[in-house]
This record gives C-alpha cells, structure tokens and sequence, in this order.
C-alpha cells in the first residue's frame, strides 16, 4: 500500500481518517460512509462522504488534470463565483492518480432531481432552472471564466428567495483569463446549448414524454437568448446629451432592480465633435440588495432572499412609523427587525419545514405563502395560517399572483402539493 500526498484545506478529523492511501473504486460501505446522490453521468469516478457533519465530494482523475481542476476552483473562491469550494487534492503517486476534494453544496439540487418533481408540462418551471444557468455563464464570462463543459449534469442549483441559483460543480475544462474575447464567449455558448439540449432529450426519454422534445429543445436554445439579454444590459452603452443625464440614474436603477452594484460611471464626449456623451458604467458582483441588507442587519443572504427580507423589513418600518407617529430611520427599524421579527419568525418557520433546509430560506418561503394566501382571500391570512399551511406543504397558487412559491422546489421540496382550487 503507497503512500498518499495530502493537501487538505479542511483538516479535520474525520476527513483526515479517510482511506488517502486506496483507490477510490475500493471505497465501501461500512468502511467508509459513503452517501448516495443521484447524479449524472461523469468522465470519472465520484463518490461522496460524509465526515465531521459534511458531505464532501470525491473525484478520481489523472494528477495533471486534477491539479489545474483545483487551482481553477481556487481562483472562482477568490473571486466568489458561483461555484463548489475546493478542499483538498490528495496525490496517489502509488496508483497513478489523484483525489479531488470538494464541499458538497449544502441545500442544492441536480437537474435530474428537480425535473422529476415539477410538472414537465409547465414551462414557467424550466425557465427558472434556464434563467439561473444563463446569469450563471453571464457572471463567468464577466470575470474572464471560460467553462467549456457547461451542462445540466455539471451544474448544481440551490433555492435564493424565490428564485434558483445556478453553481458550476465541473471545471476539468476551465480556464480563467483576464476577460472572454466574444468568439470565446460565443464559443462557450455553443457548448452550452448544445449540452443542454442533448441533457433534456435525455430526460425526456427517461421520462416517457417523447411529444416534450420539440418544446423542450427550443427552450434550451432559448439560453442563448436569455444570456445575450443580460449580456447587453450589463454592457450597454448608451448615448445622449448633457441635458437628458437623467438617464444615468434609470440605468443605475434598473442595474440595481437586477440585484447588480454599481462601482463606477463615466461619461465621455463622443470623438465627433457633438455635444452628445457616452455612458460606461463599471459593474459590480450581483449583491446588491444582499450587501444592503448585510450593512444594516448582519444577515448574510443570498441576493433573491435578500430581495424578499428587504421587503419585509421596509413594511416594518412602515408600521414603526405608524405607531410612533414620525418617520423611524431604516437603521432603527433594521435592529428593532432582527430582534422582533426576522429572528423569531425564522425560527418557527424552519420548525414548521422540520428543519430541513436552512432558517432563512423557510422565512423567506413563510412571507411567500403569507403573501399568496392574502391575495386569495383578499387580505391579510396572518403569520399562524401561513405557518399552518407552510408545515403541511400544501402552498396555494394563483393565476394573479405575480410569483408562486410552488412553482420552484421549496423546504421541504418533497412535501410541496399544488392546490388550484
């Protein structure tokens, strides 16, 4: 038996004691406690663990691939992109390989997984799941990230509020550069459609649905179009005068509405010699609205649920203001919020959803169904009727309701029943 090279980012105890020095393939149970997830297909073996209350995944690869996978890993974490956080590379110079190291996204879901639990009538479902991955490859692309394996079966996705958030699990064939000339980026489209569509002929034939196929590659070539729309957004130049700046401030607003910070403006006289000016705006990461509520509160969110808190917490402070008869500043509102509400209410919405999933998204998913039910009955249900409704899964739609939060997997995922009465 050889002895492993171990490079561990997370040495703990558990992690430490697992098997370095055998093959991967001879991981078993009961020796090794291994977890099953249903995944796609890979080019190398994986398996997961679980060790010191995580679950950590487990690759097979030949060294040199191994060890560019890592460092690409290492240079997304620093650049906090959406994507799995390396742990550890362990050399096996014995066997002629390597073992890649990876957090397991906590509360996070593979394509398969998903489309088996939503109706595959509805496209209102896919195209969350498409959306995510298009805002996905715009943020890669932003940061000179050249994926060139985008698919179903390499991205993960995880619940942000009322939308879905899209993670990079593969980057065997990543390469990051200081920025994408387009033929790069077309490039890496083309691969993205093309995998994709492939993915959902697949899933159709696994799920017996053969008439799906037409509806369902179209809505995979749709991606392009979805990436190009954000694309150009983040990138528009716009032109006018000095006296129509005004622009400036709707474009930062609708930046921000897009949960995108804005660092910089400048304006430049065009070269001609007209009195009009240019408008470059310098973006930042999309967390706006997550910074503001972290600023205020301390809560680390995600941009989505960040969205939905700010919310709540703007109607508070209404009510503050109501009861005390003078404005109450945010920061006032934000302290006395955490304290009365946010807190408390996460609390008993994470008991009502038996724990699973994390506190915030289980609140955030409590004002969602408080919010639908109140439309349905024309006011407002309270927080004990939605609570009720939250515990037994049962979350209602409606054809007005600008946003259902049935219509994308909630905690607890597998308990959700539509009701369309």
């Amino acid at each position: 038996m050889g002895v492993p090279e171990l490079r561990l980012r997370a040495p703990t105890a558990e992690l430490l004691a697992l098997p370095w020095e055998r093959p991967l393939a001879d991981w078993t149970v009961p020796d090794v406690p291994l977890r099953d997830f249903a995944v796609g297909p890979s080019r190398h073996l994986v398996k997961f663990v679980e060790a010191d209350g995580r679950v950590w995944a487990v690759k097979d690869m030949p060294p040199r691939i191994a060890d560019k996978e890592f460092a690409v890993l290492r240079r997304l974490e620093d650049m906090a992109l959406p994507a799995v956080r390396p742990a550890g590379l362990v050399r096996q110079p014995h066997l002629d390989t390597a073992l890649l190291v990876t957090r397991y996204l906590d509360g996070s879901w593979q394509y398969r997984r998903l489309f088996r639990r939503l109706p595959p009538d509805q496209p209102k479902h896919r195209a969350r799941l498409f959306d995510a991955m298009a805002n996905l490859m715009v943020e890669l692309h932003r940061h000179g990230v050249f994926w060139g394996d985008c698919s179903l079966a390499n991205t993960l996705f995880s619940r942000d509020g009322q939308v879905l958030q899209a993670s990079l699990v593969d980057a065997e064939t990543s390469e990051v550069h200081p920025s994408l000339s387009n033929g790069q980026r077309e490039h890496d489209i083309d691969i993205l459609v093309e995998n994709v569509a492939a993915g959902m002929v697949d899933l159709i034939e696994q799920l017996g649905r053969p008439e799906l196929e037409d509806t369902m590659i179209e809505e995979a070539l749709d991606i392009r179009v979805r990436y190009q729309r954000l694309w150009d957004i983040l990138h528009a130049e716009p032109v006018f005068t000095l006296a129509d700046r005004y622009h400036v401030e709707g474009t930062i607003r609708r930046l921000n509405e897009l949960g995108f910070a804005v660092e910089e403006i400048a304006l430049a006289p065009l070269s001609d010699g007209s009195e009009q000016l240019r408008l470059h705006v310098a973006v930042g990461d999309r967390r706006y609205h997550a910074q503001h509520l972290r600023e205020l509160t301390g809560l680390d969110v995600g941009e989505g649920q960040a969205q939905i808190l700010l919310g709540d917490l703007r109607t508070y402070q209404s009510l503050l203001s109501r009861e005390a008869g003078y404005d109450v500043d945010e920061s006032t509102a934000a302290r006395l919020w955490v304290m009365e509400v946010a807190t408390p209410g996460m609390h008993r919405a994470h008991a009502a959803v038996g724990n699973t999933g994390s506190a915030i998204q289980a609140y955030c998913d409590l004002l969602e169904v408080r919010w639908l039910m109140s439309e349905r009955a024309g006011r407002d249900v309270g927080t004990e009727a939605a609570l009720a409704a939250l515990a037994r899964g049962v979350i209602p739609t409606d054809s007005a309701a600008k946003m259902a939060v049935a219509e994308t997997p909630t905690a607890p995922m597998d308990r959700i029943e539509l009701d369309e009465d």
